[in-house]
């Protein structure tokens, strides 16, 4: 992680991740955690609809498609479309730890211009742990999982407890998921990002 800002270099005592043993296989797709979620939610319909399967350690493996409601520029995915995707992303790796956590700090590299309807493939890492602090990092390709690199993110993430969605959120969402009879999609609700 050379050229990392000072806020996002695990400090010396930092440990390797564990994937939690719990944690879904290796290729194993992770599903979206609420509905309503602009990254990964099916219930958006100008949502990135980003799909993450779980990959070897404690990584995970992504992939979107920019569409035209993503434009920034003409024909040109947006830049913050493009760190949704990442931290997105990067906030799915907390599903491989079973931890809740929010993002502190993320620091995102654009490198390629993304056009509308080109796929983008992400592979994002639990890099190191200290305490409630999850250093990870991720990558998006153009052209196929081994292709050019267009954008990259390193990030740091806050473990919380479940009362900071209760305790900062719009109260009739957050009694919505609470009141789902699905008892995952009520519990997965609450696993990742503000």
């Amino acid at each position: 992680m050379s050229g990392t800002s000072p806020g996002l270099q695990p400090p010396a005592d930092a440990v390797k991740p564990v994937r939690h043993p719990d944690a879904p296989a290796p290729g194993e797709l992770l599903g979206a955690h609420y509905g309503q979620c602009f990254g990964c939610g099916g219930d958006q319909p100008h949502g990135l609809h980003l799909q993450a399967r779980a990959g070897e350690g404690v990584s995970i493996t992504a992939e979107f498609t920019v569409r035209p409601a993503h434009q920034g520029a003409p024909g040109l995915a947006h830049g913050g479309v493009l760190a949704t995707a990442l931290d997105e992303t990067l906030g799915s790796l907390n599903w491989l730890l079973r931890t809740i956590a929010v993002t502190g700090r993320l620091e995102t590299d654009f490198r390629l211009p993304v056009p509308v309807e080109t796929t983008l493939y992400l592979e994002a890492e639990v890099t190191a742990v200290a305490g409630r602090k999850i250093y990870s990092t991720a990558t998006g390709r153009i052209g196929g999982p081994d292709g050019p690199v267009a954008v990259r993110a390193d990030a740091l993430f806050i473990e919380v407890k479940v009362e900071h969605f209760v305790q900062n959120g719009r109260e009739e969402d957050i009694r919505a998921a609470m009141d789902d009879p699905d008892q995952l999609r009520r519990a997965r609700a609450f696993e990742v990002n503000p």
